[in-house]
């Protein structure tokens, strides 16, 4: 991004209101993300940060849901749910949904696509790595939050630990030092 000298940022601020509006207006819509974050900011309300949620929780049942023909296809649709999470976040700051949507996502694959992580085998080694790093960051998250929040995700977690603990990605989990039970 260019570095805007002093002179050109004073002759920016003595600028008429107006223009300044309209060169503002048109720069803010050059960044998509941007556009929707003061979207969500100034014009959306508490209830939409629930419905941006149920939306990605639908994306979440549809692939625990769907037919996946190999542990690489499960593992792209993952990574395509999680692209999603981590803009949710991007855009509204709720670090608390990012924490739920994750663990939901992975609890509900390994609820509903159990056959694909039942064991370890080269087809899984790839699948198997992703769901440990995405465990630690679950982890990782989770020991910024006050410690007030913990019984909310305790469940949710040692669903999760359990199932890591017993399927393909066991010994990358225990390699990774990855807790048996948490908090």
């Amino acid at each position: 991004m260019p570095k805007l000298s002093k002179d050109l940022q004073e002759a920016i601020c003595a600028m008429p209101t107006h223009e300044k509006d309209k060169l503002l207006l048109r720069l803010v819509a050059r960044d998509q993300k941007l556009v929707d974050q003061l979207q969500f900011e100034l014009l959306e309300s508490e209830e939409s940060l629930e419905d941006r949620k149920d939306k990605i929780g639908r994306a979440i049942y549809r692939l625990a849901h769907d037919k996946h023909y190999s542990p690489g296809w499960l593992m792209m649709d993952m990574r395509s749910v999680n692209a999603m999470i981590t803009y949710h976040t991007k855009i509204t700051k709720d670090k608390h949904g990012e924490i739920e949507l994750t663990l939901r996502m992975l609890n509900e694959v390994y609820a509903h696509q159990m056959h694909h992580l039942r064991k370890a085998t080269s087809r899984t080694r790839t699948i198997s790595a992703y769901l440990v790093k995405r465990t630690q960051f679950v982890l990782q998250r989770l020991s910024k939050l006050h410690e007030d929040y913990y019984i909310e995700f305790e469940d949710d977690v040692n669903q999760l630990l359990q199932h890591l603990h017993t399927t393909a990605p066991a010994q990358e989990a225990q390699d990774a030092g990855i807790p048996k039970q948490w908090p």
